[in-house]
């Protein structure tokens, strides 16, 4: 089996989470986090580092072009560029122009994405599931007043340290954000669509998500 995997869905959806359980479940799976290369780069103020980081504090997007090299390079770097390759591709692409250059590198190499799974969730939920969301800022552990609270109310279940809540957590700022995706994503969708990759999972919690994300997952490897 070689997947090369995808994971789209709205902010607030439930891609980390399903992404940590899918590798556990699958540890053959790799994950690759374009968020995490990218802060790696501009803290080791590599090239590209500095090329995205003059656009972050000018308040602009990083370019697509600078994201591919950034992705392809960190693929290319960790032997992934290959078809017998086994990842996941965590928050790239976002756009239907990014997808369509990452793919031209990825074919190439004979490796492109072979599955892309939309995490389908009711966006009133979504809003609901922010409003009641915490986080603990140094280890990133992310907690939900009402699905998945904290031992103690309001602290750190592994440091008993206070939680905290993200100044983009309400649901007017996120209401942006989501509004934001929904202009992409469904040009990204057709993408993928047209390359015969695009499933679709639907489900209001990661419980219900989840054994249908995993059957997908184990079902589509078959055929590959």
């Amino acid at each position: 089996m070689s997947l090369r995997l995808l994971i789209l869905g709205a902010p607030g959806s439930g891609k980390g989470t399903q992404t940590s359980r899918l590798l556990k479940q699958l540890p053959s799976i790799q994950s690759l986090s374009s968020g995490d290369i990218l802060r790696s780069h501009i803290k080791n103020g590599t090239s590209i580092g500095k090329e995205a980081s003059s656009y972050i504090k000018s308040g602009q997007l990083v370019p697509d072009s600078t994201m591919v090299s950034l992705i392809t390079q960190e693929l290319k770097t960790k032997g992934w560029l290959d078809a017998k390759s086994s990842w996941l591709l965590d928050g790239f692409p976002r756009t239907a122009t990014q997808a369509s250059a990452l793919d031209d590198v990825l074919s190439q190499n004979d490796c492109p994405i072979n599955l892309a799974v939309e995490l389908d969730v009711d966006q009133k939920v979504i809003l609901e599931r922010i409003e009641a969301r915490w986080v603990h800022v140094p280890s990133g552990r992310v907690y939900n007043i009402d699905y998945n609270p904290p031992k103690v109310p309001f602290h750190d279940d592994v440091t008993g340290e206070p939680l905290t809540k993200r100044e983009d957590d309400t649901a007017e700022v996120f209401q942006k954000r989501l509004d934001q995706y929904n202009k992409e994503i469904e040009p990204l969708k057709k993408f993928y669509e047209s390359k015969g990759v695009l499933r679709v999972v639907s489900g209001n919690t990661s419980d219900i998500i989840f054994p249908k994300f995993i059957k997908l997952i184990q079902e589509e490897s078959k055929k590959l």
